[in-house]
């Protein structure tokens, strides 16, 4: 497959008065066109600031310290905002997390699409108008014709985030960023949106990163998935790999702490002991080390590399050396060469 994303080493910090705060810590991965990634960890593992850095929208006093954003094989962390300005929207789109806020209230449905659809092409403002109703309709909102000249206080946070969707695939974008799409809303509409995500993904046959907390989420939906937690991936795989056969202590501790509809035993969740590192002075080590049930005295001293278990699979843990010792439910790998 021909990769339309390639990220290589990046680090992305803030530097407060406090001091520097590492968000995201040397981080690597890459995608292929026409794939669904799903990024998954806890809060402030570094899943959103990664999407922000690459859109390039990393606000002061955030900033890109270091690596590579490849896109469609061009280095965009070069890039100036000008040239960064034509690529937002068009090239990649982006859901952000509250579609109750990312909607300017002020302005109808209509003006805000048409906007950015005569931004990004050269339709005509009647030409924008229809694809912006077509929009609407691909996203299921009923009587797209009348609804589009809607305010949004007049929508429902569903229909909200289904605008916000319609806002960013209307410039037929190469990878689109659902950053947290179902956050905020009920059951009901969190289910209605990621079947949403499935149709549109077999209809445009388009790139996307979706990030989110919930491992339901991603369950449904992606192909291949990466788990982070303290600014670095800590696995990496295919759905059924982090589902059925994680490797990583991290990611098996995100699996015992969320309820499974298809176990036939009544048991208690485990949640994760402790709280995610402090990223001020974030530990030299594994960042999983003071919260994991196995830590070693290296996990405390040195991060671990990755350790290949197929081609698709790949974890951060000193369990998988060869030389460590054996631990139920955790295979040996071999150790990847990043250079």
């Amino acid at each position: 497959m021909e990769k339309l994303l390639e990220i290589t080493n990046l680090k992305t910090s803030f530097f407060t008065h406090f001091g520097e705060v590492q968000a995201v810590r040397e981080t690597t991965f890459s995608m292929d066109k026409g794939e669904v990634l799903g990024i998954v960890g806890e809060s402030g593992s570094g899943k959103s600031v990664t999407a922000l850095s690459i859109m390039r929208l990393v606000e002061s006093p955030g900033k890109i310290v270091s690596g590579k954003i490849i896109f469609d094989g061009k280095d965009i962390t070069g890039m100036t905002e000008k040239e960064m300005t034509e690529i937002r929207g068009q090239d990649i789109a982006m859901i952000f997390q509250d579609p109750m806020t990312s909607l300017n209230p002020v302005y109808t449905i209509r003006n805000q699409m048409v906007e950015v659809i005569r931004r990004h092409t050269d339709m005509s403002r009647k030409q924008a108008l229809a694809k912006a109703e077509d929009m609407l309709r691909l996203v299921e909102i009923p009587e797209p014709k009348k609804r589009i000249n809607s305010y949004p206080h007049e929508f429902s946070g569903g229909m909200k985030q289904r605008a916000m969707i319609a806002t960013a695939l209307s410039c037929d974008p190469k990878l689109l960023i659902a950053d947290e799409p179902t956050t905020a809303l009920d059951v009901t509409i969190q289910a209605q949106i990621i079947a949403l995500m499935k149709n549109l993904k077999e209809k445009l046959s388009m790139s996307i990163i979706i990030i989110t907390h919930d491992l339901g989420v991603i369950a449904e939906i992606c192909s291949r998935i990466i788990v982070m937690y303290g600014g670095k991936i800590m696995e990496e795989g295919t759905s059924d790999e982090i589902f059925y056969e994680p490797q990583n202590p991290y990611t098996v501790g995100l699996h015992k702490s969320v309820p499974r509809m298809d176990s036939g035993d009544r048991k208690r969740l485990v949640p994760i002991a402790g709280s995610p590192p402090d990223l001020l002075s974030p530990p030299g080590g594994c960042p999983f080390s003071p919260r994991c049930p196995h830590t070693m005295e290296i996990c405390l001293k040195e991060h671990p590399p990755k350790f290949n278990l197929s081609a698709t699979h790949s974890s951060a843990c000193w369990l998988l050396h060869p030389e460590s010792p054996a631990v139920e439910g955790y295979r040996k790998g071999v150790q990847r060469n990043e250079g």
